[in-house]
């Protein structure tokens, strides 16, 4: 019996199961014993036509198997076989001009200078650096203060974001002060205060494939802090464009992930993952939760190799992909290869400039979404109208327990919504359905499968309890 390691957004189709024992002789008669046994897991992992889905990579006791054909591939009973979906040496960098420190700076960097791995010449390369950071929130948080207090020598900071106190768990870079603020704002002036001999750039635009040529090019590489698929791949395909070094870390509850692409001779991210994962696969760290420490870690690793892609020494994570699992203390490591039919990075290149990465990540127009949305939603002020006239309507909360502990509306049946499917049969198709959740996506999904069983009085509370937070209940408490 082979052991496959099922991650964590896929946990959910697998029985809740962080890894399972499956017999078969090859890889893939593993896979297919394991999606024999967990239907609805096969939906994810195969598409229509029974092939493997390009946003999910399989590797055989750490080991790339891709390209490999997974039918003739050899299992063995002590065997590991890992699934790892999509999750939102050194490289010669862009001359400048010759640099010195001051009195003050040899001081402040002293024991950089004290090291030979890094002494004066590596200083001097730091402060001549230019370096991209796309957001300034879990990953950037981190990234920023320890870019800044290295002292490399020009940092651009890409965000239209303010502070809220949800941020503060984690986003280390504001403060309680802080809330309200831009992110920008916050995160420089931190920045500054920690280093004053640096020169912040700030960006104050969400990065798009109108911007981001023009915004990357002045940097000599970049580290994606961002949190949607959009942004990573638009991040990687300019940077493969520009030949700028993409510094990628993800972050996802106790999970982390961290690699560097888009250099001449290794992988970029669609060499991983050629594809997205449809849209609501993977929730968001605002819907899924991360916990406070991890960007903490994450960000270090990505600040430290762009660091060490500025000095130009150490063994860079340049085809190799970081696996961490904060639950076990655990780190793993896997080989990542350059795929040369990748549309982008590949020998006979596809894509020559950016496209639109909304449509591209299956995400629709917002007027397209909103235009057919509309008829299946309803405000939070019009639910509790209907609680106030004594109307006759199921009203059902699809979050979590914990969540449900955190708050919870009056009237409210809380149905998670990985138990909707099995739980249907307790909601009455005749009678009028209001679904609510954190914000409205979890429980737009549980409308979608309510009328694909057959529902057809069915509301998604927009905005969630946070709106009913903000328009009808200010006691109930956001998180």
């Amino acid at each position: 019996m082979a052991k496959v390691l099922i991650p964590t957004p896929l946990r959910q189709y697998a029985d809740k199961k962080d890894s399972v024992e499956v017999g078969g002789a090859t890889v893939g008669e593993v896979l297919t014993t394991l999606t024999t046994q967990f239907g609805d897991l096969r939906k994810q992992l195969y598409n229509d036509e029974g092939k493997l889905r390009s946003f999910v990579n399989v590797y055989l006791n750490d080991e790339d198997i891709r390209y490999l054909s997974k039918d003739s591939t050899p299992v063995k009973d002590s065997d590991v076989v890992s699934i790892v979906p999509s999750i939102a040496g050194g490289s010669t960098l862009a001359a400048a001009e010759p640099a010195t420190l001051s009195k003050e700076e040899i001081q402040r960097y002293s024991r950089h200078l004290i090291m030979p791995e890094v002494g004066m010449d590596g200083q001097l390369k730091l402060k001549q650096a230019k370096v991209l950071l796309v957001g300034t929130g879990g990953l950037g948080a981190p990234l920023g203060l320890y870019l800044a207090a290295a002292g490399v020598g020009r940092i651009g900071l890409v965000d239209f974001d303010v502070v809220d106190y949800s941020n503060l768990q984690r986003q280390v870079i504001h403060g309680t002060k802080d809330v309200g603020r831009k992110k920008l704002d916050s995160a420089a002036d931190r920045m500054s205060d920690i280093n004053p001999h640096i020169e912040i750039v700030k960006h104050e635009v969400a990065l798009t494939s109108e911007n981001a040529i023009e915004i990357i090019r002045e940097y000599d590489l970049v580290v994606d802090g961002t949190d949607n698929f959009p942004t990573r791949y638009l991040v990687n395909d300019a940077c493969v464009l520009l030949g700028k070094p993409n510094v990628y870390g993800s972050i996802f509850r106790f999970e982390g992930q961290a690699s560097v692409f888009a250099t001449e001779n290794g992988p970029c991210y669609r060499c991983l993952y050629p594809e997205p994962p449809p849209p609501g696969l993977v929730p968001s760290c605002a819907e899924g939760g991360v916990l406070g420490i991890l960007p903490g870690l994450i960000g270090v690793v990505q600040a430290t190799e762009a660091v060490k892609l500025i000095l130009g020494s150490g063994d860079s994570l340049i085809g190799r992909l970081l696996l961490y699992d904060a639950l076990g203390m655990k780190f793993r490591e896997l080989k990542l290869r350059k795929n040369p039919e990748c549309p982008i990075c590949g020998e006979h290149r596809t894509i020559t400039g950016l496209i639109d990465y909304q449509e591209f990540c299956g995400i629709p127009a917002q007027p397209a979404a909103a235009e057919s949305a509309v008829e299946f939603e309803i405000t939070p002020v019009e639910v509790k109208a209907r609680q106030d006239r004594g109307d006759d309507f199921q009203f059902i909360d699809v979050r979590e327990p914990h969540e449900y502990q955190i708050c919870s509306i009056p009237g409210a049946k809380l149905i998670p919504l990985g138990d909707l499917p099995q739980r249907v049969q307790e909601l009455d198709m005749t009678r009028d359905l209001v679904a609510h959740c954190k914000s409205g996506v979890r429980s737009g999904k549980a409308i979608d499968f309510l009328k694909q069983a057959g529902f057809r009085k069915v509301k998604n509370m927009k905005g969630g309890i946070l709106a009913w937070s903000d328009q009808v209940d200010p006691s109930v408490p956001k998180y």
